[in-house]
């Protein structure tokens, strides 16, 4: 019975979840393979990215991190985040559908449902009350922090942190190496899905070691000790094979992330009153400039705030120290170099290298605030003589609180060219115009995009590292076609060209049809329509 109980709790927990992110996510849900953020580099290069590995690890899983960009280069995938952990889970949609738009959405909507379950369970272990499970699980899955990110999918990916909590608590009251290896492996899962909340899960289940090894006195529990080590191990062991490209490009490269760049993206105060939901629409009138999106919402903080107070009543300070302890811990770190502390851990902690964004420690202080809203929700249920009815209430005005004018456009119709480029031999690609100032780099996310109708490997490129040789002959590749670009194209062996006509101005354009016919000899047209031209380069000048 009880087997059973779980059962039908799991699928309403499901059921919820679903209708949840079918509502806070609208259109995603009813139109997955014509909306999507195409509205900016990041959500670009977030649907190829996803598109890319869920292709490439059925066709040639040994080469997934040679991405079709930045050619000749190899290795560039790991030029940002990989996003093996949601090219894995887009394949079924992806192979079903050949989509990029239907695959990358069906892991958008995973994400908030799993999200959803992650901190409902939990929430239901620590509290063993449901109804505080289903507030808490909206607090966190549907905040606004993560609206303010659809963008990138990486960022969307929050579920490691809870069930990464309720393992590390599950191991913690009764330590085995069972415990540790599942511990590991949600760590290794959400590093995978997100290198950020990898490191996430990392600091909040060591800060959650030291608390809970002080608090029950275990520092020499050999048990717990054991449990935590087996964790540790087996989550190096299965992200290693993903972080060594990372590894390499910095040998090779010297490639990381400065403490100015943190600066850059770290948390001012008005960022902690910043929300783009509906109800916190009006606050924003009063603040001045905000670098981030990090308030948590006002029914979790003042619940947050009464759940520490009740937690002390009650006896329950490891839980107070623990996640009141992680709140402050995590906004200390959002704020970036100029508070200390994440300069001391960046010089101290090879890893945080790798960061570019303290602001975003912001998620950890969204979840930590509702395991502890959680208690008054209890609290609150217990004494209340309707019980039901005030959960009701509670649940329906907490997601009303954060419902978000969601930002999802209708995908442009695809360019015949790129059905022409289906039907050609495949052969290196350069798309024109060559964007070459560094505030134009995103631009080349559409020919990224527009690539998984073709997959021939693309000379331009986009990513958080930029390669030597991409900034060296951008100059040179910009003006294409012209003498010293075509011998530069003829010698790397690329083989095609497409230009859009109504990307360049009329006299640009001018100046392009000029250099075309002077040099028509090394180019023979493929395809012509109104907006687009395709040739082959068949030569280069001497």
């Amino acid at each position: 019975m009880a087997a059973h109980g779980r059962r039908l709790e799991l699928a309403a927990v499901l059921a919820a979840a679903i209708a949840l992110t079918a509502l806070f996510t609208y259109p995603v849900a009813f139109k997955p393979g014509r909306v999507g953020r195409v509205d900016n580099g990041d959500g670009q290069l977030s649907i190829w990215n996803v598109t890319w590995v869920a292709r490439t690890l059925a066709v040639d899983p040994l080469h997934v991190f040679d991405a079709n960009i930045f050619y000749p280069n190899r290795g560039t995938l790991a030029y940002s985040e990989n996003n093996l952990g949601a090219g894995v889970l887009a394949m079924p949609v992806y192979w079903a559908t050949r989509n990029p738009y239907a695959a990358h959405n069906s892991v958008v909507l995973f994400a908030f449902v799993l999200a959803f379950v992650g901190a409902y369970y939990l929430v239901r272990y620590l509290t063993g009350d449901w109804r505080a499970a289903a507030v808490s699980a909206v607090w966190f899955a549907f905040c606004p922090y993560v609206f303010a990110r659809t963008a990138q999918i990486q960022l969307l990916m929050t579920a490691g942190l809870p069930f990464a909590m309720l393992a590390f608590h599950r191991l913690a009251d009764r330590p085995s190496p069972g415990r540790g290896a599942a511990l590991g492996s949600i760590m290794a899962a959400q590093a995978l899905c997100c290198g950020y909340y990898g490191i996430h899960v990392a600091v909040m289940i060591g800060f959650a070691f030291v608390v809970v090894a002080s608090t029950r006195s275990l520092w020499r529990d050999a048990f717990y000790w054991r449990a935590m080590l087996v964790a540790a191990a087996v989550s190096i062991m299965l992200v290693l094979p993903a972080f060594a490209p990372y590894s390499l490009l910095h040998r090779q490269t010297g490639f990381e992330r400065t403490l100015a760049e943190a600066e850059r993206y770290s948390a001012n105060w008005s960022a902690w009153f910043a929300s783009s939901s509906y109800a916190h629409a009006w606050l924003l009138a009063y603040l001045p400039p905000w670098k981030d999106t990090l308030f948590p919402g006002a029914m979790v903080t003042a619940f947050a705030i009464a759940g520490l107070f009740i937690a002390r009543k009650q006896r329950r300070g490891e839980l107070a120290l623990l996640y009141g302890g992680l709140v402050a811990f995590a906004v200390w770190l959002s704020f970036g170099p100029r508070a200390r502390l994440y300069s001391t851990l960046y010089t101290v902690l090879p890893i945080f290298r790798w960061l570019r964004a303290p602001s975003r420690f912001g998620l950890i202080v969204v979840l930590s605030l509702s395991v502890l809203g959680s208690l008054a929700v209890v609290e609150l249920c217990r004494r209340a003589r309707r019980p039901t009815l005030v959960f009701a209430a509670l649940f329906v005005v907490c997601c009303v609180e954060l419902i978000v004018p969601l930002n999802m456009p209708d995908v442009p119709p695809l360019e015949p060219v790129y059905m022409q480029l289906t039907e050609l031999p495949p052969g290196p690609l350069i798309e024109m115009p060559f964007f070459y100032l560094g505030f134009m780099f995103p631009r080349h996310t559409y020919y990224m995009l527009q690539s998984t109708t073709h997959w021939m490997p693309l000379v331009n490129g986009y990513s958080d590292y930029m390669p030597r040789d991409f900034l060296a002959n951008v100059m040179t590749l910009a003006p294409f076609p012209s003498r010293d670009s075509l011998r530069l194209l003829h010698h790397r062996r690329v083989r095609y060209a497409v230009f859009h006509r109504y990307w360049y101005n009329d006299e640009n354009w001018r100046d392009v049809t000029m250099r075309l016919r002077e040099f028509d000899p090394y180019l023979r047209m493929i395809y012509k329509d109104e907006g687009t031209r395709l040739y082959e380069i068949v030569g280069a000048p001497r």
